[in-house]
């Protein structure tokens, strides 16, 4: 029996994708931090249909971080399996969620017949998670038994996203102090440039942290823009089409923010530009319904008439018979269609019929998990493989990450150093590196031994570590 509180990575350790973590403590309670889809890797629907490593009925609670499939992608099995707990996140979350889930059945129903077995879970499983989800706001300290409570801050990272921190109070009887762990999600890259920043660390014991790209930095913003522009011109100037695999959610309406800001500065032409996803137009009304948190200049901008997410010639296309008709606009044109590493939905369609034209360009504008399409064309490949077709890929392939919602190597690092109280006592313990490829999580933990003096590791798959 352990005699200290004991945190498990089921999954989303040595990957970018699948987070699932396990807090139990001395107490008895178990606390489970995200439930994602592992994603883009060959071994992922095998991973994603197996048995989950604990028993269901035991867990008291289950913390989201935010919205996005690799993180919210496996609770319709978890519930399917048995689970019959309570879900908790920010209500954007929980908004956001419910579309995300939606929209995954179809993309699940689709490799399940690819694949010739049955999918992971269907419309009925999605529906019976939702009465079970319930919504807590940041800042407000939230209990979940007389030894567990709660305490969600700002991730910057999407709409809604929480750094969850949880407190094991102390037990004077038994001589425990008080233990803070901090689960970070998803880290935005702040400032960016709709949401709020990243609310710092703060006075936690162990945190947990994502490193996507804990080994490599972005693009300046100024440089991104710059790149974007540079992009869009040279597309324009040879007559091409620039298809953009995005996001649905944050991503596609960054870029669309971006995208206004040009057009009105008259930076770029004015030019046709699609949004072809159904999910990511659903996503940016929800954006607009929650104008309140977005940061100060993006508010005063809005106060001043500025419609961010609406310009000339920008159409939504929410129907197969719209999407049909992009390829019909003739002369440049943009367009935004997820899935973001072109796993599936529209984009790829677009891929197949743009990528064998050597006029138009391919930008890639977030991280692409090994295995997927999207991680074949940044790695430079001459052909892929789209519905059975061998495609030439003659287009342009460009990446912009600096438009990543992640932070970079760099930010990670100095988000580290935000651990401590008020008077600038820091009490970390230990750093655990998560959610990034090997590479990636060893380089940023190493970091943070070298230049911060803080204990850091990649942790193994599995393993049960006591805090």
């Amino acid at each position: 029996m352990n005699n200290s509180p004991t945190i498990t990575f089921c999954t989303g350790v040595g990957t970018v994708t699948g987070a699932n973590f396990l807090l139990e403590t001395l107490g008895g309670a178990k606390i489970l931090v995200d439930c994602g889809l592992v994603q883009g890797e060959k071994v992922a629907m095998e991973e994603n249909h197996e048995i989950f490593p604990y028993d269901l009925s035991s867990i008291t609670a289950l913390f989201i971080t935010h919205a996005h499939l690799d993180h919210v992608g496996r609770i319709p099995k978890l519930v399917k399996d048995g689970y019959k707990g309570p879900i908790y996140s920010t209500p954007e979350t929980k908004e956001l969620a419910e579309l995300v889930l939606t929209d995954a059945v179809a993309i699940l129903a689709e490799e399940a017949k690819r694949e010739g077995t049955s999918p992971l879970y269907v419309a009925a499983d999605v529906q019976a998670v939702f009465p079970l989800w319930k919504t807590i706001e940041y800042h407000q300290p939230f209990k979940v038994n007389d030894e567990v409570s709660i305490f969600l801050k700002d991730a910057g990272h999407i709409l809604g996203s929480a750094m969850i921190e949880i407190t094991i109070n102390a037990d004077a009887r038994k001589g425990r102090a008080t233990m803070k762990i901090l689960f970070t999600g998803d880290l935005g890259n702040s400032p960016a440039p709709l949401l709020r920043d990243t609310e710092a660390v703060g006075d936690v014991d162990y945190l947990v942290m994502e490193s996507v790209y804990g080994d490599r930095n972005h693009e300046s913003r100024e440089g991104r823009t710059n790149k974007f522009k540079q992009v869009i011109d040279e597309t324009i100037a040879r007559g091409g089409t620039l298809v953009i695999p995005a996001f649905s959610i944050d991503r596609t309406q960054v870029l669309l923010y971006e995208l206004n800001n040009m057009v009105e500065k008259k930076l770029i032409p004015s030019i046709p530009v699609f949004v072809d996803s159904p999910m990511a137009i659903k996503a940016t009304d929800i954006y607009k319904a929650h104008e309140d948190l977005f940061n100060d200049a993006v508010k005063a901008q809005i106060a001043r008439g500025d419609d961010i997410f609406k310009f000339p010639k920008l159409e939504y296309t929410l129907s197969q018979n719209q999407a049909r008709d992009i390829d019909n606009a003739r002369g440049p044109k943009i367009i935004l269609a997820g899935s973001g590493m072109s796993i599936g939905g529209r984009v790829v369609g677009h891929e197949a019929q743009y990528l064998p034209d050597a006029k138009s360009t391919i930008l890639l504008v977030g991280y692409q998990t090994a295995g997927s399409l999207g991680r074949q064309l940044a790695d430079g490949a001459k052909k892929v493989h789209i519905h059975h077709e061998t495609i030439k890929v003659k287009a342009k392939i460009e990446t912009l990450y600096g438009f990543s919602a992640h932070k970079d190597g760099d930010h990670l690092v100095q988000f580290v150093s935000t651990a401590g109280d008020e008077a600038g006592n820091a009490k970390l313990k230990q750093v655990f590196t998560v959610m990034g490829e090997p590479g990636a999580s060893m380089h940023l933990a190493q970091r943070i031994n070298d230049e911060l003096g803080v204990k850091a590791i990649m942790p193994e798959r599995g393993k049960v570590y006591e805090l």
